[in-house]
């Protein structure tokens, strides 16, 4: 028996649709539920502001298109950068509304996101001296190298392909963790 889709998920859904055909600028409420078949102000009720709508749009599309890879280690961690950016590339107006989304306010109080506390936990375990205030930095900065963001700016602005993100990458991870104590590190 096939699960029941709810509403949200219908609008996310849809709207994803859309991007295939035209910025998240041109997504319009009332053609949003035109394509979900709901009154436009049903949409209203679930995504009150645009900021919202892209927001969730954001996060379903992230868990949807742009899973990370689950890692343990620095290398697992970035080769899981380097498969998002790759499909980041093949997917290019989801990745852009990923960025888009991280670049507003947030609009509602959420638990850190996934890889933050992967990130965290990461580092937790590779550099167990590290402090906690360290290691909330270099886990923001890692962060950002491996977001959709870092990917559009690179994109957008250099005209690189995701094999030269990846390259960028992999160089600004190495200066971030090159800053780190030796004594910081667990000893294999």
């Amino acid at each position: 028996m096939e699960e029941p889709v709810g509403t949200a998920t219908a609008i996310l859904a849809s709207a994803a649709v859309l991007l295939r055909e035209c910025t998240f600028d041109d997504i319009s409420y009332r053609a949003l539920a035109d394509e979900v078949g709901i009154s436009e102000r049903t949409i209203y009720r679930q995504y009150p502001t645009r900021a919202h709508l892209l927001a969730a749009l954001s996060n379903w599309i992230e868990q949807t298109s742009f899973p990370l890879p689950p890692f343990v280690t620095v290398s697992d961690f970035c080769a899981a950068a380097h498969e998002r950016f790759h499909a980041f590339d093949a997917l290019p107006a989801y990745a852009y509304v990923g960025a888009r989304a991280s670049a507003i306010s947030p609009t509602i109080d959420t638990e850190p996101a996934y890889i933050t506390r992967a990130i965290d936990a990461m580092l937790e375990v590779a550099a167990p001296t590290l402090n906690r205030r360290d290691r909330q930095r270099v886990a923001a900065s890692l962060r950002y190298f491996s977001s959709s963001m870092f990917w559009a700016r690179l994109r957008a602005s250099f005209d690189l392909d995701a094999d030269e993100i990846c390259d960028a990458f992999d160089r600004a991870v190495g200066t971030v963790l090159a800053r780190l104590p030796d004594a910081t590190w667990a000893k294999p």
